[in-house]
């Protein structure tokens, strides 16, 4: 099964984690709160007062930015919406591969890295195809591809006010990440359906309350942002509007991709660091030069 799905503004924006988007403005995180304060003179006027009077002129500044953030919402409302593209399909592992059917019987095989650092005693060194059926159990499991991002217009607002244009991109940033966000509980809870009864608010989600996992590419656990050449394949990302760039970079750059899992016992962890013979196997096993996986992987090398 693959699917397009729409969202309006509106339906996304109580998935916008704020604490990333003050960061962006290299503002402290804890000014992600004004998201949860009542919209009336007194509730902000309370807010502000919670802050000494050193802290009080940066905490102005955040609490414009959050309402000027607020307006720019309204007006992307108004006549935009946020993409998602979801395929849902059978796989299977095959030592640090995920091999992913199609519906048309095609297979396509990721390639995943594996943890080489050291680990508490008695802890494995994971992989993300850990947590995907082994090939030679012979019954197959789920996997889910997806990739959310803005209409393109959203990224580039006509106006020559720098302030304004980043203010768009911060929150086209954000709206995709909020789409993954919100798209991932429809998948828990009724596109694929594995976790029907869940019942957690966006902050509880934030906190990866829910089960199963959403790595995303570029993230530690899925860090070769090339892989999005694979996913694409799987997904058909050009029928949300999004390109990808010589080096698997997607455009707009308001976009995210990766995977949906389901295996209860599945986590969020970082690959690090990796050695030469694991490049090499890597490199291998995705169908590239040395060279290039080098370039693709210098965080971890």
């Amino acid at each position: 099964m693959v699917e397009t799905v729409r969202y309006s503004i509106e339906e996304v924006k109580p998935f916008i984690n704020w604490l990333y988007f003050f960061h962006a403005w290299q503002l402290p995180t804890k000014y992600g709160s004004l998201a949860y304060v009542h919209n009336c003179s007194s509730c902000k006027a309370q807010w502000l007062g919670q802050f000494d009077d050193e802290e009080k002129p940066r905490a102005l500044e955040a609490q414009k930015l959050y309402d000027d953030a607020c307006l720019q919402l309204q007006d992307f409302d108004k006549s935009h919406s946020t993409w998602a593209r979801i395929a849902l399909l059978e796989a299977q592992s095959d030592n640090d591969d995920i091999i992913v059917y199609k519906d048309s019987g095609e297979s396509v095989r990721l390639p995943m890295l594996r943890q080489q650092h050291e680990t508490a005693q008695g802890k494995p060194n994971l992989s993300l195809a850990d947590f995907i059926v082994p090939r030679q159990l012979g019954r197959k499991d789920r996997i889910g591809i997806f990739a959310t991002t803005v209409e393109r217009e959203m990224e580039n607002p006509c106006t020559e006010d720098p302030y304004r244009k980043m203010l768009a991109q911060t929150l086209c940033d954000r709206l995709a990440e909020a789409t993954a966000e919100k798209l991932h509980a429809d998948v828990r809870k009724k596109i694929w359906g594995y976790a029907p009864d869940e019942n957690l608010s966006p902050q509880e989600m934030f906190q990866c309350r829910y089960t199963g996992i959403r790595p995303a590419v570029g993230y530690p656990s899925l860090p070769d942002q090339s892989i999005n050449f694979l996913l694409d394949q799987l997904a058909g990302f050009e029928k949300i509007g999004i390109r990808l760039t010589e080096s698997g970079a997607m455009q707009p750059h308001g976009s995210v991709s990766g995977l949906m899992m389901a295996h209860p016992k599945a986590s969020y962890f970082s690959i690090g660091k990796i050695d030469n013979e694991q490049l090499a196997d890597y490199a291998g096993r995705r169908g590239i030069d040395i060279e290039k996986a080098r370039k693709f992987l210098t965080a971890n090398l």
